[in-house]
């Protein structure tokens, strides 16, 4: 297991190096540069911003200080927020984008594991039909028109919810219904489909040969091995949803790291994007690196096989 774990904690750092390297390039390699975008500014101005920034010395000198302010968790400046720091935008958004994430979270496993077990164990029957049918129209219904629609019937009609805006639970629960939505029907289909084939193995049948209770069999031999295709979706899903979906954000009103994202682009803020790029990819592998380690735990042939493979 300790060897699993350094070994996974070298693949992460490895592919943080390579993100941050293809990152810092590709920005770089766009036309145009954040301050020319609305008024001609004079040369003189523009040398002297561009000598401000660093932007004046070749690229791959920009490349190494860029690397060496990432050793230090320094992301630099931003060029279109005069005296805001990359650092500082991410501490004040990503707070935001948590609360949200983890209340998405939340709601995506607690039904997707609900509809999922419900489904798998009446299989064919009505429960099965109508969650399945609720899970393809969630699959199928993006999250900025659910978004939409829940604003437009649950809050304009209807007004049982704030419009927008954030800082109360409130208006915390249409956006994250709306987070929530692809994630658990995802969930439900995948868990139902695992339930189904672990029902099937002939250790099930044993079990049920020998007189337990269908629930006693679900929770102590079905669920356990059902749960590992889950386990394997949590890492993605957590990341994307912790992080904040920009379309949601911005439709609410929600002050968090998506709309910056967003922002950063339109202004060609070139900080501001190559920081949250990285920063999302850190949340994405170290919520892999987290659920890899959780599925060795769940199937310790996971880590087993790996060490067989090394040795």
């Amino acid at each position: 297991m300790v060897n699993y774990f350094f070994k996974k904690l070298g693949i992460l750092l490895l592919s943080l190096l390579v993100v941050a390297t293809l990152t810092f390039f590709l920005m770089h390699a766009i036309p145009g540069d954040p301050f020319t975008q609305e008024k001609a500014i004079p040369q003189e101005i523009l040398h002297a911003m561009q000598k401000h920034y660093g932007l004046d010395k070749p690229l791959i000198v920009q490349y190494f200080d860029y690397m060496q302010g990432l050793c230090k968790f320094d992301l630099g400046p931003s060029f279109k927020y005069q005296g805001r720091t990359v650092n500082e935008i991410i501490k004040e958004g990503f707070p935001v984008s948590l609360c949200l994430g983890l209340e998405a979270l939340f709601i995506s496993l607690s039904l997707g594991i609900l509809f999922g077990s419900l489904s798998a164990s009446r299989q064919g029957k009505w429960q099965d039909r109508s969650t399945m049918f609720i899970a393809i129209f969630g699959l199928s219904m993006p999250s900025f028109l659910l978004a939409t629609f829940l604003q437009y019937g649950l809050a304009m009609k209807l007004d049982l919810f704030p419009v927008a805006r954030w800082g109360t639970f409130q208006q915390s629960i249409l956006p994250a219904l709306s987070l929530a939505a692809l994630p658990t029907a995802f969930i439900a289909r995948l868990l139902r489909t695992s339930m189904i084939e672990v029902l099937h193995q002939d250790y099930i049948q044993t079990a049920k040969s020998k007189g337990l209770s269908p629930s006693w069999i679900l929770y102590k031999h079905v669920f356990r091995n059902a749960l590992l295709p889950v386990a394997s979706y949590l890492g993605p899903l957590t990341a994307s949803i912790l992080t904040g979906s920009f379309a949601v954000e911005k439709i609410f009103g929600i002050p968090g790291l998506g709309q910056w994202f967003v922002l950063s682009i339109t202004n060609r803020d070139y900080t501001v994007i190559m920081g949250t790029t990285l920063f999302y990819s850190v949340i994405l592998m170290i919520t892999v690196f987290l659920v890899d380690l959780l599925y060795s735990w769940i199937d310790p042939r996971i880590s087993s096989s790996t060490k067989g493979v090394n040795s």
